[in-house]
């Protein structure tokens, strides 16, 4: 019998208002666009690669005043990876401030947003997800956060999935056993963490090309198009 539900976040149950992970809501404020657009897309994606080999080896950020922090690095190295923006040291500050506490930057699915309070009625929910500290505060805003008994973020745990303390994190939390549990991502290599410790791994591509690919090639998983899709409901 499934008891509890452990949940990714991003591309799960929401995803950047922008379009893109790193580009906070108001980045066009302090980014001329144009210029920003005019560079080619292949230099734009080396530049955001170099920006997140260094966030990326960032472990134990517990706060988001230490978040705050490393993002204004990374957004230092951005510019610094791309000099035809011309941003200033009080630029990419105010960028890395949208991106730690504009609680808006994510926006939740529908289905999420509908399903989340009626599941919790019925399972234990917690969110094991690669983020940073102030997420909590996005679910906060969101009024969702009270739904989930445990909330696992990578920063904090020194460790990202699929390291299996992750989810045991969230199993002892949510006092549940792994076989009495259900882990949705949007990535099969985290569903094989979860799998390895006996939970029930269930694979979610919003995306058709994703979806199919999962589906048909990638893995044996259930793999659903979204929440609606899930067997329990």
């Amino acid at each position: 019998m499934i008891k509890a539900i452990l949940f990714d976040s991003g591309r799960v149950l929401n995803e950047p208002v922008s379009g893109h992970w790193f580009i906070p809501p108001n980045f066009f404020k302090y980014v001329d666009k144009k210029t920003f657009k005019s560079i080619p897309a292949s230099n734009r994606k080396e530049a955001f690669n170099r920006a997140g080999n260094y966030i990326n080896k960032q472990k134990f950020i517990f706060t988001e005043e230490e978040e705050y922090k490393h993002f204004v690095e990374y957004y230092r190295i951005l510019s610094e990876q791309l000099p035809r923006l011309q941003l200033k040291d009080s630029d990419a500050k105010a960028i890395a401030k949208d991106m730690v506490y504009n609680y808006d930057k994510y926006s939740f699915y529908e289905d999420a947003i509908r399903l989340i309070p009626e599941l919790s009625k019925k399972y234990k929910l917690a969110v094991v997800t690669d983020a940073w500290p102030s997420l909590e505060k996005v679910f906060e805003k969101a009024e969702l956060r009270k739904y989930f008994s445990s909330f696992v973020i990578s920063s904090i745990k020194g460790v990202t999935k699929p390291n299996e303390l992750m989810y045991n994190t969230a199993l002892y939390e949510l006092d549940v056993l792994p076989e009495e549990t259900i882990f949705i991502d949007d990535h099969a290599k985290n569903c094989d963490g979860a799998s390895s410790l006996g939970i029930k791994p269930v694979v979610l591509c919003r995306n058709l090309k994703e979806y199919i690919y999962n589906k048909l090639v990638s893995t044996n998983y259930d793999v659903i198009r979204n929440l609606d899709e899930l067997k329990i409901l």
